[in-house]
């Protein structure tokens, strides 16, 4: 019945002439609204996610079968879909293969929902380009901090042009980006690279720009994470972040980027599973611990009705982030979960990640629970109708609630193939990295090397790197291609472990030319006391060993830009801000990160470093913590 009224309403709003297209679609949706069960009101605020197919043995001790990506729908899935018409589905690595799968289990989504009376999907996925990349086959963007160091916002809107048009390509509709959350905490454990800078207006003019790149492929963005995650030391998926500012401090400057984008006319924003107890002063009882907690901004009024619509005017579709994250999942019941979050004014709930069939009951469990709690008078009918009008009006914008056929014809799949991660999609991505790539520091002429005929150069990878250890290799690969190693030069790439610290050394005291490669993913990465930090202690050493031999060495950091205040005694330190897992030289089809290998070939002088600080870089104490002390400016480099 559904699907005859999308369809009758489709023909009545294209033939309609006597208003506006978009007065019409309002009475469309109103109308189709106006027909919906309470069911399928409830499962059109949900986004439902199917990553993993494992089964639960039944009884203890039983032996468990393999755990199977899911890259086609099986039996189960597809009645769940039938029976609960999910508003959308978000899709991770785990879902995607190559291109033609990703068309047919998208297409097999949409048919599933649509032939049992469904209104269509929206199709949502994560990719912020850098570290949060799901599309293994795509361009995998440089970092949202890497767009910052580039200095022009112009590149962040051509960089998120080039992944929304491959989500177009192959159906996907929304991507949960940008994050615009101001990173001006350096200890964040979960934001970083993510962060354009630390600076608010910045952020903004960057968030802008990004999200103008979506809109400019016809792709959804989602805002992310409100009201701001980027003053946090706790990651909101393993613990429970609380900030204390005040909404004052909030409007001084992680609201500035919300509120630019918000103006300039965003669709949807993400919440943020954040205490902050100077705003919202409601307790809860954590199920888990006992502890009173503060409810976080997910499940405040306040933070979302009173302030993201009232104060800032926010018209569009307020998400959750997902609801299975510890912030959530280990303080508050299932039942209060979606109470708590349907009554703060969320729109759209993003479910439990599928990974078993335990996971996979749930999901229905959430459904049954927001329907009962409707009937029981918990949640009011008229506030599920306001979130399913939203949606049903976003979905109009962008064309998906006329979407009738889904099959995939061959010319799909050619498109898809050839524009997902093209040849020249990698090349713009490349010279944005260059743009990106900072040197904050050079001394003794030490970048870039004057490689001469038949020197060897080592390229050491620390142990929390030692995954990227082949964009070495590629660097290898691509200086040979490019003509740009004189005759007899070699490199060697190693990798630091617990047991070859001494070989280590000494590789590096007999070569001629020293590039350190060091992560910093965590804060413990910085302290040699620590499994995470223990290549930083024997950096150190490795450094001073090679200044007794009378030689240079360069620092190449591929992730958080901090640990540059880590080596104070290198001679020149290069910042990439992103380094992708590439174990070996890449494959044709496979995602990478230009960010590192750039870097990288900038050394050999065969690039260019041309960023500047998106971020200040604060000084370490002897715990190798940060300080107040700046030691490098926001803005500035060594070029």
């Amino acid at each position: 019945m559904i699907r005859f009224i999308c369809l009758v309403l489709a023909l009545i709003l294209m033939f309609t002439c006597c208003a506006s297209a978009e007065d019409n679609g309002d009475d469309v949706v109103e109308i189709m609204l106006s027909g919906m069960s309470l069911r399928d009101k409830v499962a059109q605020m949900m986004i439902a996610s199917f990553r993993i197919w494992k089964e639960v043995p039944e009884t203890e001790g039983a032996e468990e079968p393999p755990a199977v990506n899911i890259t086609e729908l099986n039996d189960e899935i597809r009645e769940m879909i039938a029976r609960d018409h999910f508003g959308g589905i978000l899709l991770f690595g785990e879902n995607f293969a190559d291109a033609e799968q990703t068309l047919r289990l998208i297409a097999d989504l949409q048919t599933t929902n649509q032939s049992s009376g469904g209104i269509p999907q929206m199709i949502l996925v994560d990719q912020e380009g850098g570290s949060v990349c799901r599309i293994g086959y795509g361009t995998n963007g440089v970092s949202n901090m890497a767009l910052g160091a580039t200095g022009d916002p112009e590149n962040a809107r051509t960089m998120a042009a080039i992944l929304g048009e491959e989500l177009g390509l192959l159906n996907i509709h929304a991507d949960f980006a940008p994050v615009v959350d101001v990173n001006n905490n350096p200890a964040n454990p979960v934001i970083g690279i993510r962060s354009f800078s630390d600076d608010a207006q910045n952020a903004a003019a960057f968030g802008c720009a990004y999200m103008a790149g979506l809109h400019d492929t016809g792709t959804v963005a989602a805002l992310k994470h409100f009201p701001g995650h980027g003053n946090t030391d706790t990651d909101s998926h393993t613990g429970f972040p609380l900030i204390g500012s005040t909404y004052e401090e909030l409007q001084a400057n992680e609201l500035i980027p919300f509120q630019a984008a918000i103006d300039a006319g965003a669709d949807m924003v993400m919440t943020a599973h954040i205490q902050y107890p100077q705003i919202e002063t409601e307790k809860y009882t954590s199920v888990s611990t006992g502890e009173e907690v503060y409810i976080p901004a997910t499940m405040s009024r306040t933070i979302l009705t009173d302030i993201l619509r009232g104060d800032m005017g926010f018209d569009g579709v307020i998400v959750s982030d997902a609801l299975d994250m510890a912030a959530i999942a280990d303080n508050f019941s299932i039942e209060d979960t979606v109470k708590m979050t349907i009554r703060a004014g969320v729109d759209m709930l993003i479910l439990p990640s599928v990974k078993n069939t335990d996971l996979f009951r749930l999901t229905e469990t959430y459904v049954d629970t927001a329907v009962r709690l409707v009937e029981d008078g918990e949640i009011d009918e008229g506030r599920i109708n306001e979130s399913v009008l939203r949606i049903l009006k976003l979905k109009a914008k962008y064309g998906l609630l006329w979407e009738a056929e889904f099959d995939v014809t061959d010319e799909q799949i050619a498109a898809a193939k050839e524009g997902v991660g093209s040849a020249a999609h990698r090349e713009t991505e490349w010279q944005i990295a260059e743009n990106a790539v900072t040197l904050v520091k050079n001394e003794n002429e030490a970048f870039p090397l004057q490689v001469k005929a038949g020197e060897k150069t080592l390229i050491l990878f620390a142990d929390s790197c030692a995954s990227r250890a082949g964009a070495g290799d590629f660097a290898r690969l691509l200086l040979e291609e490019k003509q740009a190693l004189p005759e007899g030069a070699e490199i060697t790439v190693m990798k630091h472990t617990r047991e070859n610290e001494e070989e280590c050394i000494q590789a590096a005291k007999e070569a001629d030319h020293v590039i350190l490669v060091h992560r910093v993913y965590a804060w413990a990465c910085m302290d040699p006391a620590s499994d995470d930090g223990f290549s930083s202690g024997a950096f150190d050493r490795i450094i001073s060993a090679v200044h007794e031999e009378g030689k240079t060495v360069i620092l190449v950091s591929c992730q958080l830009p901090y640990d540059a205040a880590r080596f104070p005694d290198a001679d020149a330190i290069l910042l990439t801000y992103w380094g992708s897992t590439m174990r070996t030289v890449p494959e044709d089809g496979g995602a990478w990160s230009t960010n590192l290998p750039a870097g990288l070939l900038a050394c050999f002088g065969a690039g260019k470093a041309g960023g500047t600080l998106p971020v200040s870089i604060p000084a370490l104490d002897e715990n190798y913590k940060p300080t107040e002390e700046i030691l490098w400016s926001r803005g500035g480099s060594a070029r």
